[in-house]
């Protein structure tokens, strides 16, 4: 009888539970918490689940209820989840000097959303130093900032966990209170910094390939380089705008700038925050749900549906409404399997993120809104939330945990590890109209 092997979707799925399983067994030792006593299991997996799924939703808070053991075991789970487990894994064997099989290759290579097996050796060195080159120039500044206030220990350690949790898209924060950065939302040095920690860590390792290859040679960039940076500069701009001209009447001059940009840039999917969400308008709290939902690029630190798959969308919709066969950008035909990809994804994505919101709205009885903002942060992977987390209920806590290891595998990788056994059949049954719309 031959031996079955696991897939690489297998392996990813059970890359990340292992990880989360031994992340929620450290947290759970008494040296963990400030208090010195067992954290209550589901409150351990939680954080876990959380954070190596750098998503940020807590229901503890980090900086006042974890010790310092128990801050640096949710540090070491989100640079292990910010990479990926699988990447993780193999970046040992790569310093160790070890060898690297086909198939392992062939696991890197859905890992991180490679488009061949040739070269992710290379890729993978590339990517780990442009990794801790992203978060030392990162926590340089910020050691700067907080040093001052905290001390010269101190002040490093907050300037190095902040670095990984923003360029992992990960959200958690020391400052305790739930209070997020909103003491430095008019310091620009912080402010900035993590901003462009959250935009590089999402824009996918692929991107910066592409971008150390071709330099300033635009033209030569690859299609998807050029959908995610044209839709991550738009998704920046835009939302900045907005954010400006309708919210945060009570802040002035450069204060609300900075306040609209960092709004506008981290709910792609980083989860920190330097305003009261709950005192935005209806609106508002919209316009980040569905930026949560689109979240960064694939194969990236950042979760959500994905810029790329959003856009296909998008250029879909708007290749119907022009009767024109073919989804295109930039003068390229997107294939038909990415286009049906991108429509299953965006149906997973939304469907588990309105059921998920009325599960958790009968469960707790909250209105509605507040609960999809919980599961969109929740599936986007982001950690944004109205306060709601902490206060839910088991069964609504199961829930988001499910959401939040399906927005950082992805919802494609849950089935594909799951139907490996199955065989698609190779008949083309007859065809029929069938009237739509």
């Amino acid at each position: 009888m031959a031996e079955k092997r696991l897939t690489s979707y297998q392996v990813i799925i059970l890359g990340f539970l292992g990880i989360i399983l031994l992340g929620s067994l450290l947290l759970s030792l008494p040296f963990a918490t400030r208090q010195r006593v067992c954290a209550p299991y589901s409150d351990a997996l939680f954080t876990a689940v959380s954070a190596v799924c750098v998503t940020g939703l807590v229901v503890q808070d980090t900086g006042t209820y974890w010790s310092g053991f128990g801050q640096g075991v949710i540090l070491a789970l989100i640079q292990i989840g910010g990479l990926g487990v699988v990447t993780g894994a193999w970046s040992f064997y790569l310093l160790a000097g070890r060898p690297i099989s086909l198939k392992q290759r062939s696991t890197m290579q859905d890992a991180i959303s490679a488009p061949q097996v040739g070269g992710i050796v290379r890729l993978t060195g590339f990517l780990l130093k442009g990794v801790l080159l992203f978060e030392l120039l990162g926590s340089i500044v910020l050691c700067f900032v907080f040093g001052r206030q905290f001390g010269l220990g101190r002040g490093i350690w907050m300037g190095v966990f902040h670095s990984i949790s923003a360029f992992c898209n990960a959200g958690f924060d020391l400052m305790g209170g739930y209070a997020s950065l909103s003491a430095y939302r008019s310091n620009p040095a912080v402010v900035l910094t993590v901003c462009c920690l959250i935009l590089v860590g999402g824009l996918g390792f692929l991107t910066w390939a592409d971008l150390k290859s071709c330099g300033w040679h635009v033209k030569r960039y690859r299609m998807q380089t050029k959908i995610i940076l044209v839709s991550t500069l738009l998704l920046v701009v835009m939302p900045a705008v907005l954010f400006a001209a309708l919210e945060f009447h009570d802040l002035h001059g450069g204060e609300r700038v900075l306040a609209a940009l960092f709004q506008a840039v981290t709910p792609r999917t980083a989860g920190f925050n330097t305003v009261d969400l709950q005192q935005m308008s209806q609106a508002g709290q919209g316009l980040i749900i569905l930026l949560m939902l689109i979240g960064g690029a694939p194969g990236s630190t950042a979760g959500g549906m994905k810029l790329t798959s959003a856009a296909v969308l998008l250029s879909t919709a708007w290749s119907v409404c022009l009767r024109k066969e073919h989804t295109q950008f930039f003068g390229r035909r997107v294939q038909q399997q990415t286009v049906r990809t991108a429509l299953t994804i965006g149906l997973l994505y939304l469907s588990m993120f309105v059921f998920g919101g009325l599960i958790l709205s009968r469960a707790e009885g909250l209105p509605l809104l507040p609960c999809l903002f919980e599961t969109a942060s929740a599936i986007g992977t982001v950690g944004l939330s109205l306060g709601l987390t902490p206060g839910l209920g088991s069964l609504s806590r199961i829930i988001l945990m499910l959401l939040m290891f399906v927005g950082r595998v992805g919802s494609l990788t849950l089935i594909y590890a799951a139907l490996s056994g199955t065989r698609s059949s190779a008949a083309r049954l007859p065809e029929e109209v069938c009237a739509v719309g």
